[in-house]
């Protein structure tokens, strides 16, 4: 049961990181520093003062730059490997007890593919603002990600299995609007021909 809590943890934290790359890991290393979250041996560097200190900073500064119009646009091209790498940390970190190669192979496929989803969802719809609002509406975008961010790092700490219930229904509801898109898509390009 410990082991798929930690599993748990781990996507849920990966799926922060599609949101925010650095919120889930300042809020793991809060977490850690205040005795509330084991790391994996090998990661216990994420519970220091230091790292701490590095995460806040580069928080401060992801947040800030997906306020400044067209860097959000950037910082989305920038982010999408990041939070990938980012989703594959937080998930090998959170799993303790489990074998090294399922262990990685967990946090490559699940966690920076929950990453990879998430942030690529979140890119499109900035995508889709920038170009009906002209990038008036992505101050509403970044403020919802980023509030998406801290709640589900919070959430995936605090109640693991809440978490991947909320994960898979975003999932769900991701999957079902692009098969919607897809779908009137394909009648279009049909229809004009």
């Amino acid at each position: 049961m410990e082991n798929l809590l930690n599993v748990c943890l781990g996507i849920g934290l990966s799926a922060a990181c599609g949101f925010r790359v650095f919120i889930p890991l300042l809020v793991m290393s809060i977490a850690s520093l205040g005795g509330h979250l084991p790391l994996a041996p090998g990661f216990q560097w994420i519970g220091t003062y230091p790292a701490f200190m590095v995460f806040a900073t580069a928080s401060i500064l992801e947040i800030a730059a997906y306020y400044i119009p067209w860097v959000d646009n950037l910082m989305d091209s920038i982010s999408g490997p990041a939070a990938v790498v980012a989703g594959i940390l937080v998930a090998a970190s959170s799993i303790i007890h489990m074998e090294p190669l399922l262990k990685w192979a967990l946090a490559l496929i699940a966690g920076g593919g929950t990453a990879a989803i998430f942030h690529g969802s979140t890119a499109l719809l900035r995508g889709a603002s920038t170009a009906l609002t002209g990038g008036i509406s992505n101050h509403a975008v970044a403020t919802a990600e980023l509030g998406i961010a801290a709640a589900l790092s919070i959430l995936a700490i605090a109640l693991p299995l809440l978490s991947i219930i909320i994960i898979i229904v975003l999932l769900l509801f991701l999957m079902r609007k692009g098969v919607r898109k897809l779908v009137t898509w394909k009648r279009t390009e049909g229809a004009s021909r």
